[in-house]
C-alpha cells in the first residue's frame, strides 16, 4: 500500500484514568503527532519515541481534561504547539484548579507528590472542520461540544499499520471523549452539556461513515458501523 494508506500507530494507557495516548507517524524515523499525553506517561512516550526513532511536532488535544492534557508542557518542551479548540482553551491555564473536590487530592495520593501545571507556551487554537497538516499526515478538526465546550475529535484519511484488511476501515477517527465502544463521553462535568452531546452525536458522529475506524479517549477502538449498530446512546437520533 501507499504510505499514507497506512501509518504509524502506537497508543497506550495513561497511568491514572487509563486515558489512551496516541503516537501517528507516516512511518519509523519521521516526524510524529502526539494526541492527548495524560497522567505519567512521559516516560513511556519516551521509549516510544525512541523505539520508532520519531520526533514530536505537534501536541493534539481532544479536549482540556487534566486526564487528557497533564503531560502537555513537558511534551511540548515549550518548541511545539499544543492543538485546542478555542472553547477550551480556558482549561489550559489550570486545569487542575477545575478537577472535582476530592479528585485532585486522590490523584496526589495515588503518585505520592503534589499535582503541579505549567501552560504550554506555544497554543494554537483550532476550528470546526479546519484542516491541519501535520508531520506529513493530513487531519480534519470535527468540533463536537457536550463532553465539555470545546471536544473536538481528529479524522485521518488514513488507517492504523497492521491492522487486517478484513476488519474493512479505510478512514480513521480520534474520537476522545466523545464516543466510546457501547458508550459516550459523561456530560455531567462542569462545561458538559447533554443537550449539546445530543446535537453532537445526531449532527456529527451519525453522519460519519461506517467503514471509520474509532480510536476513542478511553477503552478499546471500535468503527462507526459498529457504534451505529449497538451504541445506546445513538439509537434514536
Amino acid at each position: 500500500m501507499d504510505t499514507l494508506d497506512r501509518v504509524l500507530t502506537v497508543y497506550f494507557p495513561a497511568q491514572a484514568f487509563a486515558t489512551n495516548c496516541y503516537v501517528l507517524a507516516t512511518g519509523r524515523g519521521q516526524e510524529c503527532v502526539v494526541v492527548d499525553p495524560g497522567i505519567g506517561v512521559v516516560d513511556q512516550l519516551r521509549e516510544v519515541l525512541t523505539e520508532y526513532d520519531l520526533k514530536p511536532t505537534a501536541v493534539l488535544l481532544t479536549h482540556g481534561h487534566v486526564d487528557h492534557v497533564y503531560s502537555v508542557t513537558p511534551v511540548c518542551g515549550g518548541e511545539l504547539g499544543a492543538y485546542i479548540h478555542g472553547d477550551d482553551r480556558y482549561r489550559l491555564e489550570d486545569p487542575l484548579k477545575l478537577l472535582q473536590p476530592g479528585m485532585l487530592a486522590m490523584f496526589e495520593q495515588q503518585f505520592g507528590a503534589s499535582a503541579t501545571w505549567k501552560e504550554p507556551e506555544k497554543i494554537v487554537e483550532v476550528n470546526d472542520q479546519q484542516r491541519l497538516s501535520l508531520a506529513g499526515l493530513d487531519l480534519t478538526v470535527h468540533h463536537a461540544p457536550g463532553h465539555t465546550e470545546g471536544s473536538v475529535m481528529f479524522s485521518l484519511d488514513t488507517v492504523p499499520d497492521g491492522l487486517p484488511d478484513e476488519v474493512g476501515v479505510t478512514s480513521t477517527l480520534l474520537s476522545g471523549d466523545v464516543l466510546f465502544s457501547g458508550s459516550i463521553g459523561r456530560t455531567d462535568l462542569p462545561g458538559g452539556s447533554h443537550d449539546a452531546m445530543q446535537r453532537s452525536l445526531k449532527n456529527v458522529v451519525l453522519p460519519m461513515p461506517d467503514d471509520r475506524l474509532v480510536l476513542p479517549g478511553h477503552g478499546p477502538g471500535t468503527t462507526v458501523a459498529a457504534e451505529r449498530a449497538a451504541n445506546p446512546f445513538l439509537q434514536g437520533l
